[in-house]
């Protein structure tokens, strides 16, 4: 597996998370993480700050020239308007990124938590901890930007993992070999 930059999106409407990382094979190397506010908007101006999502995902992959985005899938939340909300904030990064012209993969909250803390039920001080040792960081990113961290981790972890499956497939059984029901004998 060659080398990938992959840039982690945590969608809010509020604040944005994002997250880049390099895999090499199993190593992880960290290169930038913050978040994309949208203060800068009146709160009522949801088109403005739809805007200020798509421009700020758009600066942030021209900035650091990510191969590949992983992006956190919306749940669905008891409030169907912030349900709502929240999947228009996660469409205009989604739109910035294939705009962009780059590969994008969905994990859920519960996917990514389970591929750095080993339990979809971790909280985001978990979540953040977690990240801080993966990468091997001073301190902890704020809970967004660890967030994508995280959905950036779980890509490369995915990523790798698919490798080595294709790559098992594409093997040739060794000669003299026989197979019975799928088992070698």
């Amino acid at each position: 597996m060659t080398a990938a930059r992959i840039l982690g999106i945590d969608p809010g409407l509020r604040t944005t998370g994002f997250g880049v990382v390099e895999s090499d094979g199993s190593a992880l190397a960290y290169v930038a993480s913050g978040t994309i506010k949208t203060d800068a908007a009146a709160t009522l101006d949801l088109p403005a700050r739809l805007k200020i999502i798509f421009d700020g995902v758009r600066e942030v992959s021209a900035r650091y020239r990510p191969t590949c985005a992983a992006v956190e899938i919306v749940f669905v939340n008891v409030n169907p308007q912030s349900t709502l909300l929240l999947g228009q904030a996660r469409g205009a990064a989604v739109t910035a990124l294939v705009a962009g012209e780059l590969p994008v993969a969905e994990y859920s909250a519960l996917q990514m938590k389970r591929a750095i803390v080993g339990h979809g039920q971790a909280r985001k001080e978990q979540v953040q901890f977690m990240v801080m040792q993966l990468l091997g960081l001073a301190s902890a990113p704020g809970p967004d930007a660890s967030d994508a961290l995280g959905l950036a981790i779980c890509h490369a972890h995915a990523s790798r993992a698919l490798s080595a499956i294709a790559a098992g497939a594409n093997r040739t059984p060794s000669a003299g070999v026989r197979y019975r029901k799928g088992r070698a004998t």
